[in-house]
């Protein structure tokens, strides 16, 4: 009978929190609004910064000459300094204060931003694009945990995801209009653009975000080691891939490379393993929910950023679309995220993350498969309009559900390291999947002067039909994910069946 007081208690206790809980998230005062807006255009200048390189990489081939193995570095430079550093960056904001980190990265990316738009060479401009990916490691991490220390799990932080969401759409949105209009006049301008908006940002973000103070070590620091072997791992698998279809897969070379790679990754483990304060707790990944979604992650986006350049090549190359009509092209797809995000949280809310995801990646398959039927002259309303459209709700329905189920069940202690870990395997599967995608691309490439439209295309293909396989990988992970919840579903059945038996 005591047992059941003590239940009763601790579900009137817990309903009461929960009550005063949603009270006062729904309750935001204009400082917390103020917070959020801040945060939220970290996030959009991300997404504007991606979408606006995107349109604008056909004309920076033209004009520096060069090769595709080369121009995907300008992608490439980016993701790998976002990725390759997320971990430290996400560790970071955990010891040295999440405000703090937060300002110096932004002020970093915005000199950034400013230096690649007036560059004059192939490689400053790499050098330039891999600083503001070093920078945007610091910024994501840090605004992410913000955001979710901040909220209370649940209906509070789903809704600020879901907010956070919509910048990140309507910054790829705004971010291919802009630079389609951009590009026209040059192709430095929408390098440039993101600038003056991050300083915009940073001055906002000084009175706005609250200051967290420097959080107590602890006697923790830094796995520079860690940092170190991971993110030569990811370079040297990049550029490793990359150079192979040139100088041969079974040249030594190439692989010695991979042993390299191989042993670079086996260090960082054990590194990780030793470490008294180690940049990824390696405990952290006994969550199944999470680790699907960072798979899930590496997979989604992976194959994405592959798909960009493949459709952005053979719009404005072969198709002889301008940078604005290019752009025009790919906006339905972010137009259907910006207009649902709003509604994201309550979506998820109600059927969970498991099915979401599992419609979402399905959905972009689809967009792939649509695609495989481009040819030499455009088909706007049978291919290029249906892989939009599918395409927009597969990233509807993807981002979030991402974002909310790595983080989940996190202590607050570790939400940098969690937002890290998601934002890490979306940029490292984006490196990865480019990577093999330009190897594709460059294996089946006509190297003459003069290269026929059907020569062009068929040499997109086959990167094409890698880009769809990838996505394939990722239904199985999204069906884990579905069969493991009604596991667990099943479970917590059982045990409230027991407990009222009991009671």
């Amino acid at each position: 009978m005591r047992l059941h007081r003590m239940r009763v208690h601790a579900i009137v206790a817990d309903v009461i929190e929960s009550t005063t809980t949603s009270t006062s998230d729904v309750r935001w005062g204009p400082r917390l609004w103020g917070a959020l807006v801040v945060l939220c255009g970290v996030v959009f200048l991300d997404a504007l910064d991606v979408s606006m390189v995107g349109v604008a990489l056909p004309a920076i081939r033209e004009d520096l000459n060069m090769s595709t193995a080369a121009l995907q570095w300008v992608v490439s430079g980016y993701i790998l300094g976002y990725g390759g550093l997320l971990l430290l960056g996400g560790r970071a904001a955990d010891l040295l204060g999440r405000r703090r980190v937060l300002l110096v990265a932004l002020a970093v990316f915005s000199v950034g931003s400013l230096a690649a738009g007036l560059v004059s060479s192939p490689e400053l401009l790499i050098a330039a694009r891999f600083i503001k990916g070093v920078a945007a490691a610091f910024t994501a991490p840090a605004a992410l945990s913000i955001i979710t220390t901040t909220f209370h799990e649940g209906p509070a932080r789903n809704r600020a995801l879901s907010i956070f969401a919509v910048c990140a759409a309507s910054g790829f949105s705004l971010g291919l209009v802009a630079s389609g209009l951009l590009t026209e006049i040059g192709w430095r301008w929408p390098l440039l653009l993101p600038g003056p908006i991050g300083l915009v940002i940073l001055i906002a973000a000084f009175k706005f975000v609250p200051d967290d103070g420097r959080p107590e070590r602890n006697g923790q620091g830094y796995d520079v080691g860690g940092a170190i072997t991971s993110t030569a791992a990811m370079l040297l698998l990049v550029y490793t891939i990359v150079q192979a279809p040139e100088i041969g897969w079974a040249n030594p070379f190439t692989i010695i490379s991979f042993a390299v790679v191989v042993a670079l990754l086996t260090a960082f483990v054990v590194i990780e393993r030793r470490s008294s304060h180690p940049l990824v707790r390696l405990g952290i990944l006994r969550s199944g929910s999470l680790v699907r979604a960072n798979l899930g992650a590496m997979i989604f986006f992976g194959s994405y950023v592959g798909f960009q350049f493949i459709v952005m090549q053979y719009m404005q190359r072969l198709l002889g679309w301008s940078a604005i009509e290019t752009a025009l092209a790919f906006l339905p797809a972010a137009v259907i995220v910006a207009a649902s995000s709003t509604k994201m949280d309550k979506v998820i809310d109600r059927f969970g993350t498991p099915r979401l995801l599992m419609i979402g990646i399905v959905a972009l398959v689809g967009s792939y498969a649509f695609m495989l039927g481009m040819d030499v002259s455009p088909n706007i309303i049978g291919v290029v309009l249906p892989s939009m459209l599918l395409l927009g709700v597969a990233c509807a329905l993807s981002i979030t559900s991402f974002n909310i189920q790595a983080t989940a069940g996190v202590k607050d202690e570790e939400q940098g390291l969690a937002s890290g870990l998601v934002n890490t395997s979306l940029q490292v599967g984006g490196a990865v999947g480019l990577a093999i995608v330009t190897a594709v691309i460059s294996a089946n490439e006509t190297h003459t002067a003069q290269v026929t439209p059907d020569e062009l295309l068929a040499s997109y293909f086959p990167g094409l039909a890698v880009v769809a396989g990838i996505a394939v990988v990722g239904v199985i992970v999204a069906l884990s994910g579905i069969l493991a919840s009604r596991k667990e579903n099943k479970a917590r059945a059982v045990e409230a069946e027991l407990e009222l038996a009991n009671a």
